[in-house]
């Protein structure tokens, strides 16, 4: 089969009339992983204003949101507060409920709702953070601090392939794959499935940008090696998928 072939039957969905559900890991009464990548209690946090509680977050329809949304690569030099960062972070991936069995009710739909990504930001000008790399915790709704970075704008251009609007940026989110969450329950036909969650993630991050006059850029295009350092996952059981750069909307 060559790669187009490979690639191609990726797009489909034969993989379930193939794969024997009875012996998956979920099946078999294996616990689920966990909702939260764990995190070490002597990492530094930061807390993030709860919903209710934001400010500067203009009320905003559905649709006005639809019709204003845009990809934005060019970016004021103001920074986000720290309001509408936690904003944009909820509306991507903060959590409703969290559910018996290893399930929680998120912001953005997941396939058995098993919500196989984290979320991880390099931060540039967010007014109450220091410049550097930073890890969401949903269930807490708050900042990991993983540390600073005095080449942060160079090492994230050189993560994105040499595109230079992600390093002046206010802040660029990156969404990383634990596969192991989707494998629980699907096999390998969670792959399809984690691919999809992020496109609905980033569309959320689209909409939630409109109503904090900000604008957003889907980043499909990275270099795997230099994203997966840069935000300090292993490559292998867990690796970056996708990446937005976010910055207000210039005056012209």
């Amino acid at each position: 089969m060559s790669q187009r072939e490979q690639s191609r039957r990726f797009l489909r969905s034969d993989a379930w009339k193939t794969l024997d559900f009875s012996a998956t890991p979920q099946a078999l009464g294996v616990a689920p992983p966990p909702l939260e990548k764990p995190a070490p209690p002597e990492m530094a946090r930061v807390s993030l204003p709860g919903p209710g509680t934001w400010r500067g977050v203009e009320p905003l329809s559905v649709e006005a949101a639809i019709a204003e949304r845009v990809t934005l690569r060019r970016y004021a030099p103001m920074p986000f507060s720290l309001d509408e960062l936690s904003f944009l972070l909820w509306a991507t991936q903060g959590i409703r409920e969290v559910l018996p069995g290893g399930n929680a009710r998120r912001t953005v739909p997941s396939g058995g709702c098993r919500h196989a990504l984290e979320t991880y930001l390099a931060v540039f000008r967010v007014d109450g953070l220091e410049k550097g790399v930073y890890r969401y915790l949903p269930l807490s709704h708050e900042l990991l601090v993983l540390g600073s970075r005095p080449d942060l704008e160079d090492a994230l251009v050189a993560a994105t392939r040499k595109q230079v609007f992600p390093g002046r940026s206010a802040v660029t989110f990156a969404w990383t794959a634990l596969p192991e969450r989707g494998e629980w329950r699907y096999a390998e036909a969670a792959a399809k499935l984690i691919a999809l969650d992020a496109g609905h993630v980033c569309q959320n991050l689209y909409l939630a940008c409109e109503a904090v006059g900000a604008g957003t850029c889907a980043i499909a295009a990275y270099d795997q090696e230099l994203a997966d350092a840069l935000f300090g996952v292993d490559g292998k059981d867990e690796f970056t998928v996708y990446m937005a750069s976010v910055g207000k909307k210039p005056e012209e």
